[in-house]
């Protein structure tokens, strides 16, 4: 049995993951990071990007953040995004509406409040539309 190292991906809304992993890897934002069980202490910022996840069954699981902390400790690893996503579950045709929902609210400017929660929107939609073109790339590979 290989060693393990358990995961906890947390999102602002939700807990993503948690579960044991052979390795992580990260986007750090001086570059990509992979943790091993029993990896030495540390804290850094993520960038935005995707983490991917080996896990005991020789499987992979990949999620896209938006960016975040990353805390390592010898058996526990742990990822704090404001949004986070598995790959597997991003519905291109659902992030394109919102998108455009959200382009079109951006262009009314009718309230301070509207036009906050349409940026916001418009961010969670560009988001989720990199995170699923950047995975169709790794796909393809």
């Amino acid at each position: 049995m290989a060693m393990t190292v358990h995961v906890d991906i947390v999102s602002a809304e939700a807990e993503i993951f948690s579960g044991l992993a052979q390795m992580v890897s990260a986007p750090a934002i001086q570059g990509e990071v992979g943790i091993l069980p029993r990896h030495a202490p540390f804290i850094t910022p993520l960038a935005e990007g995707d983490i991917r996840l080996k896990l005991d069954n020789d499987k992979e699981e990949a999620f896209y953040i938006s960016g975040g902390m990353l805390e390592v400790q010898p058996h526990k690893v742990t990822v704090l995004s404001d949004t986070a996503y598995r790959a597997h579950t991003l519905d291109e045709a659902a992030a394109l509406e919102a998108k455009q929902r959200a382009e079109r609210l951006l262009s009314d400017k009718q309230a301070d409040y509207e036009y906050a929660r349409a940026q916001a929107e418009f961010a969670e939609a560009a988001l989720q539309l990199r995170a699923i073109e950047k995975f169709r790339k790794l796909l393809k590979k």
